[in-house]
């Protein structure tokens, strides 16, 4: 039975009966996506469609009326290319695994290669990008993931899993069993947006036996039908071009801080300290949960839109979102800025500047954020916004797949976007007419006690009746902390853990920003804008827009709870 469920603001999530009518329906949302569809996520039983909130409504019920007749009319057609990749079979874990199934080395490869009986197809990305989970390994090497994760996967491995096989685009930390390598790049963002990732969902793959000496030489021919004489590379992962967006400061080694008297550039920030981190974030990246690629961009999407009203600029235009202050930046020609967040000292050339308002920045003037009192993050918006090359559509770093620009340093040089240019001039930078507005953030510590409670407002998550009832009490009611392990893919809660009605496994699901993930162990996980795209973990909740606005300013140590609101 298909159903169709909401989840959060911006999505539904669609359950099907099987892998087949995922991918039907996925090839006929593609194919004619209803209008304010951004996103389209098939995971092993579901489809994740994400859009416009404001016109959920409408294209949700698009979305269900073409369920059936996209399941029957998909049914039995194969869509897709067909990937060869071509593997060295001399995996760390090859021997392990032979001895585990009872196989010979040769048998074990013998059997990789040739697959079950349907054949090698992408079911579904996620991980990281271009992570492909293939289905059709043959049944005789389904081994369990390894006890202990290695904290480094060489890319370009080929792995094996439970019922599954894939190769690991980038080094990473993993759990599957090892069989060998390929030198194939899976991902690539210079080969485009359609094309960045190697394989899609639907897909047929061959993995094809090779001698280490004939990798190389057999990476002419990776792609069958379409994929391109650009598919094939000798390095296991392409290097992403944002890395030079940013005109190179000193190297890592290089005593923190620049020179005062370093070259002003016209029309151009100049970075004299980062501060903890400094990111360039715009409005992120949609289109490619697909494959691997989440939304990413400001961690606070409401902080980001007021920032750029303030200065007039583009939504779409790139910032900086600071961490804790300390950032330090000079402006090469006259200009306005913006400061939103949770900064509440910040002067220009030692002038104290309102925050929450447009404040005018002379050639030369320099730029001192102070640590905050309370809060996290804060958010720069220079008029015009910044001017750095765009990687697979966005200008945002995203942390979890190093996409975008890399974390600023001090000597880094970024170009900025008109100044005036006949709009009204905003004031001087010691121009106290007004007080200081901060952005709304955890409250400081009150003398003699713990910092109060941050509410954060949720609705229902998609799989919330995997709790038990003591397990959803505990969700609305229990005050948690922020555990020191979290960062912009996922915050992290301690606290009792949740208990489940549901003991088994759920297989993979689409997620989103802001999704409520409960682990084996109980203890919540809240995601951030860099999430991976796909978890195979119940989302019992989803936080609202004010919510994740909250939420991105929350630090260590801080104490929330998450309160049920109507959705």
């Amino acid at each position: 039975m298909t159903t169709v469920v909401p989840y959060g603001d911006d999505a539904v999530l669609v359950e099907l009966a099987d892998l087949a009518a995922v991918h039907a329906l996925d090839a006929r949302l593609r194919a004619r996506p209803p209008r304010g569809v951004v996103d389209v996520v098939p995971a092993a039983r579901t489809v994740l469609v994400r859009g416009d909130a404001r016109t959920r409504p409408r294209w949700s019920a698009q979305v269900a009326a073409v369920v059936g007749d996209a399941v029957h009319d998909g049914r039995g057609v194969v869509t897709g290319r067909t990937v060869e990749v071509p593997t060295v079979y001399d995996g760390a874990d090859l021997d392990d695994v032979a001895r585990t199934v009872g196989l010979s080395v040769d048998e074990v490869v013998a059997r990789h290669v040739a697959g079950g009986p349907g054949g090698y197809r992408v079911a579904f990305g996620g991980f990281m990008p271009g992570f492909a989970y293939v289905v059709g390994l043959d049944p005789a090497l389904h081994v369990p993931r390894l006890p202990s994760p290695r904290t480094r996967v060489p890319a370009g491995s080929v792995a094996v899993a439970g019922d599954l096989t894939a190769v690991y685009p980038a080094a990473t930390p993993g759990g599957w069993s090892l069989l060998g390598r390929t030198r194939l790049a899976m991902f690539d963002p210079a080969r485009g947006t359609a094309d960045a990732a190697l394989l899609h969902a639907g897909d047929a793959v061959r993995f094809v036996r090779v001698a280490p000496e004939a990798v190389v030489a057999g990476l002419a021919r990776a792609v069958e039908d379409g994929a391109g004489a650009d598919a094939a590379t000798t390095s296991p992962v392409a290097t992403s071009p944002a890395t030079t967006s940013v005109t190179a400061g000193p190297s890592a080694d290089a005593a923190p801080g620049a020179p005062a008297d370093a070259p002003l550039l016209p029309r151009a920030l100049t970075v004299l300290a980062p501060g903890l981190l400094t990111l360039v974030q715009d409005a992120g990246r949609t289109g490619l949960a697909a494959v691997g690629v989440p939304r990413s961009g400001a961690a606070d999407p409401a902080a980001l839109a007021r920032a750029h009203r303030l200065v007039g600029n583009a939504p779409d235009a790139a910032l900086l979102e600071t961490v804790l202050g300390g950032l330090v930046v000079r402006f090469g020609a006259t200009t306005a800025f913006a400061l939103v967040g949770a900064v509440t000292e910040a002067d220009l050339d030692g002038a104290p500047v309102p925050v929450g308002a447009a404040v005018r920045a002379p050639g030369g003037s320099t730029l001192t954020l102070h640590a905050p009192a309370h809060g996290l993050r804060t958010w720069l918006a220079v008029r015009g916004g910044l001017d750095v090359p765009r990687v697979l559509g966005s200008r945002s770093r995203d942390v979890l797949s190093g996409l975008g620009p890399e974390p600023l340093r001090a000597g880094d040089v970024l170009a900025y976007g008109t100044a005036f240019d006949g709009l009204p001039e905003p004031p001087e930078p010691a121009w106290l007419g007004r007080p200081r507005v901060a952005d709304p953030v955890p409250a400081a510590e009150p003398a003699g006690g713990r910092a109060p409670v941050v509410d954060l407002p949720a609705v229902a998550g998609p799989r919330l009746d995997h709790l038990d009832a003591a397990g959803r009490a505990a969700l609305w009611g229990a005050v948690r902390d922020v555990s020191p392990d979290s960062d912009r893919v996922a915050l992290r809660l301690t606290g009792p853990p949740l208990t489940r009605a549901v003991a088994g496994e759920l297989a993979s699901e689409g997620l989103v920003a802001g999704a409520v993930q409960v682990p084996h162990d109980g203890r919540p996980v809240v995601f951030g804008p860099d999430h991976p795209v796909t978890g195979g973990y119940p989302v019992v909740a989803v936080l609202t827009a004010e919510g994740r606005s909250r939420a991105a300013q929350l630090r260590p140590g801080d104490r929330v709870r998450l309160v049920r609101v109507p959705g």
